[in-house]
């Protein structure tokens, strides 16, 4: 089962894109999760958005999208909502021809400093992906509030407690995802 994984968090240190490698290594057997990149993807812009236009990175990234079994999207939360970043990435995505969202299984999780740990941005996400399409995993939700207290300064995960939530998550994700392909 392929998987790919977007971090919603363009910071080289971000505890979005170190809860990504946490779900790498916790991934259950058969399950490969490929982090993919936003960072190089520009601000979209309609009059880009054709087939003599549009970027190659966005091509590539809506054919990961597409190729993908299932999303994996780490979130953080800016000013209660979707970082622009990540909303101007799923922008670019929902304009692909098919768009690749649709019957997606997808899964959020977030990381933050503060004590919400990302709720209200995950709560925007699922209202997004019902848009589009997707199906979203209901549970486990993964909120992680105090993120700087769960990883160390080299951006490992050192909590157990949220390494085995998001063990059961990426277990419930595989299984969402083989109920859907039937």
């Amino acid at each position: 089962m392929n998987v790919l994984g977007i971090s919603g968090s363009l910071r080289k240190g971000s505890f979005n894109t170190a809860t990504l490698r946490a779900a790498q290594a916790a991934a259950p057997a058969g399950m490969k999760i490929e982090i993919g990149e936003i960072a190089d993807l520009p601000v979209y812009n309609g009059d880009l958005d054709n087939d003599q236009s549009r970027p190659q990175s966005v091509k590539t990234f809506v054919a990961k999208i597409a190729a993908a079994d299932a999303v994996l999207i780490a979130t953080p939360e800016y000013n209660y909502s979707i970082p622009g970043g990540l909303k101007n990435a799923i922008d670019w995505a929902s304009r692909g021809k098919p768009q690749p969202f649709q019957g997606k299984p997808v899964a959020i999780l977030g990381a933050s400093m503060g004590v919400l740990g990302t709720a209200r941005a995950q709560y925007h996400l699922r209202q997004v992906f019902v848009f589009l399409d997707a199906h979203v995993l209901n549970k486990p939700e993964i909120f992680i509030g105090k993120a700087q207290d769960k990883f160390d300064g080299e951006g490992k995960l050192t909590d157990e407690a949220t390494r085995q939530l998001i063990g059961a998550q990426l277990e419930a994700l595989a299984g969402w995802t083989r109920r859907l392909k039937g």
